[in-house]
C-alpha cells in the first residue's frame, strides 16, 4: 500500500506577469478559498508560537463561519509553542499534512506524522513542537466545546489516517466512504473531524440539506461539488465553507481519489439566542 500523501499550501508569489485566473468565491451560504490566494500576503501570526505563521480558512464571523475557526499551521524546524490554546474553552483537531510534529498531551509526548490525529479537550495541557529538520504543516480546527447536561467532557485521544477503517456510505459500492476518527454514538462530542474519499466517479446524486455547518479542505483529488446553486471546480488545497442548510451535492473526477477533511457541529440542542454563540 502506497504512503498517503496531502497536499499542503507553501506560500509565496505568483510573478507580475501572471493574469487573475482565481475561482475564490463569497456569498451568504458559502465560500471558496482557492489554494492559489494562500500565499504570503495572507498569513497570519499568533502570540507564543515561534517560527510559526498561519493561514486562517475560516473564523466565527458575520455572514461567515459560526461555531468554528479553521488555521492551516505551518511550522519551521525548531518551532513550536509552549501555550498554544490562549482559550480554556476551546477544543481542538489537529491533522498533520507534512512534516512531523511533537504533541505532548499532560506530560505525554506523541510524534504526529502525515496523516496523524489529535483531539484536544477544552482546557487540556499541551504543547506542539517541530524537532525534524524540515516545515510541518497541520490543520488546526478549534470550537467552544458545549457541555451537555449528565455527559461527561470526552478525554484527548490520538489516531491517524492510516489507522482508521473508512466507512462506506450504504448503497454506493465503496465508492463514497467516511473515515470517522470519533464514534458517531459517543454525544460526547460536539463536533465531527472525519476524512470523506469519493472513488473517481463517485457521486453525492442528491442535494445534502441539513443543519451542520461544513468546512471542508480538499487533501487530494478533483471533483465538481454543487454549492446552493452553483456548481464549482475544486481540486487539492481548494477550502470550502457551507452554511447550515446550504445544498450540496458533488461528482468526483480526476484519475485518483477525492478526499476531504470535513468539520460539522453536531450533538447538541439548536440555540434560541444567537448571541450565544
Amino acid at each position: 500500500m502506497s504512503k498517503q500523501t496531502y497536499y499542503a499550501p507553501t506560500g509565496g508569489h505568483p510573478p507580475q506577469d501572471q493574469l487573475l485566473t482565481d475561482r475564490a468565491m463569497f456569498t451568504d451560504a458559502y465560500a471558496v478559498i482557492p489554494k492559489g490566494t494562500m500565499r504570503d500576503i495572507t498569513t497570519s501570526f499568533l502570540p507564543h508560537w515561534v517560527g510559526t505563521r498561519l493561514w486562517v480558512i475560516a473564523r466565527p464571523l458575520s455572514g461567515f463561519a459560526e461555531t468554528f475557526s479553521h488555521y492551516i499551521m505551518e511550522v519551521s524546524a525548531g518551532g513550536g509553542s509552549d501555550q498554544p490554546e490562549s482559550d480554556p474553552e476551546a477544543e481542538g483537531v489537529l491533522f498533520v499534512v507534512e512534516g512531523a510534529v511533537t504533541l505532548t498531551i499532560a506530560g505525554k509526548r506523541h510524534v504526529l506524522e502525515p496523516g496523524g490525529f489529535a483531539y484536544l479537550t477544552a482546557g487540556c495541557t499541551w504543547t506542539l513542537h517541530n524537532h525534524a529538520g524540515t516545515e510541518a504543516r497541520f490543520h488546526w480546527i478549534r470550537k467552544a466545546y458545549e457541555p451537555a447536561p449528565g455527559l461527561d467532557a470526552p478525554e484527548p485521544f490520538i489516531s491517524s489516517d492510516a489507522e482508521v477503517t473508512p466507512t462506506p456510505m450504504p448503497g454506493t459500492e465503496g465508492r463514497w466512504a467516511t473515515s470517522r476518527f470519533v464514534d458517531p454514538a459517543d454525544l460526547r462530542h460536539d463536533m465531527h473531524v472525519t476524512i470523506v474519499t469519493f472513488q473517481p466517479g463517485g457521486v453525492i446524486p442528491f442535494a445534502e440539506t441539513h443543519v451542520m455547518e461544513h468546512g471542508l479542505y480538499v487533501l487530494e483529488g478533483k471533483a465538481v461539488y454543487r454549492l446552493n446553486q452553483d456548481w464549482v471546480e475544486v481540486e487539492a488545497g481548494d477550502y470550502m465553507w457551507l452554511r447550515a442548510f446550504c445544498p450540496q451535492a458533488c461528482y468526483a473526477g480526476g484519475p485518483g481519489p477525492f478526499r476531504y477533511l470535513l468539520y460539522k457541529d453536531v450533538n447538541r440542542h439548536m440555540p434560541l439566542r444567537l448571541s450565544r454563540r
